[in-house]
């Protein structure tokens, strides 16, 4: 009976990491695709990166993720957090240039 908590602690932690895995793998595709989609010099005209700097960034996090299973954490911690700025500060910016009329 004592050995029960640390077989159930395992396969937790397990699904947490799986999890965790899947999340960053989507927010970082749905923000590559998103960053793939946009014309350019909404880009210029926002003053931010330009767009093959941020497609590089977050695709070569998301590359790096898939590649390792998410085992090098701090990569996809990066991923995470550079698909995060751009869905969240960029995003909305390119958005307000096309008057909410882009394709996202």
């Amino acid at each position: 009976m004592a050995y029960s908590a640390p077989i159930f602690y395992t396969t937790v932690v397990g699904y947490v990491d799986l999890l965790v895995f899947l999340l960053s793998l989507v927010l970082q595709a749905v923000a590559l695709i998103h960053c793939l989609t946009q014309r350019g010099a909404g880009f210029q005209a926002l003053g931010t990166l330009p767009k093959g700097a941020w497609a590089a960034i977050i695709g070569v996090c998301l590359v790096i993720t898939v590649l390792t299973l998410g085992s090098l954490l701090i990569i996809s911690m990066i991923g995470v957090a550079a698909a995060l700025i751009y869905l969240l500060d960029v995003r909305p910016g390119l958005k307000d240039l096309t008057d909410g009329k882009g394709f996202w």
